[in-house]
């Protein structure tokens, strides 16, 4: 992302119920920080990214109006970010958080750069679906752990609701 974009941080997280609240990585500190402000917070791009399976975008903070993201916002002001991107994580259905970008300048990602953050972060969304289930793979299989069956349980319910899929295509 930081590599084709005009951008200064980024990060990726799971956001809600599915796979947790979690930051999976961040280019820098203060991408972690606005991760943990949108966790904690409840409310920020990544929230809205997930929610509406769209990118949010926010060239300047600040001339957003306080009434979107009021807490978030507040907080942020607080921060030298100027611009805010978020990008959904999704596989087909399946929302799993979103990939947040912030610049220390005030500047708009063009529809190209758009689309290829967006593609970006599609290829992002398998990688981090595929770690999910591997974890899953690799708790099942550790012979110290007595709950292994109910979370692979529980995986293939979220992933049949998810995707409307039989047990067995979700297994």
């Amino acid at each position: 992302f930081l590599d084709v974009l005009p951008v200064s941080g980024a990060s990726v997280s799971t956001v809600g119920e599915l796979l947790g609240s979690e930051t999976l990585s961040a280019s820098d500190a203060l991408a972690a920080r606005l991760d943990e402000l949108q966790f904690d917070l409840g409310e920020g791009p990544c929230w809205d990214a997930m929610k509406l399976g769209r990118p949010v975008l926010e060239p300047d903070l600040r001339t957003r109006p306080n009434t979107v993201w009021p807490a978030f916002t507040a907080a942020v002001l607080h921060e030298d970010v100027r611009s805010i991107f978020a990008f959904p994580l999704s596989v087909g259905p399946l929302r799993m958080g979103a990939v947040d970008l912030y610049s220390l300048a005030p500047v708009s990602l063009d529809p190209r750069q758009t689309r290829q953050a967006d593609a970006l972060a599609g290829v992002v969304s398998r990688h981090v679906l595929r770690q999910a289930i591997s974890a899953i793979d690799q708790e099942a299989e550790g012979p110290d752990n007595a709950y292994s069956r109910r979370l692979l349980h529980q995986a293939t319910g979220v992933v049949l609701a998810q995707l409307d899929i039989s047990a067995d295509d979700a297994r």
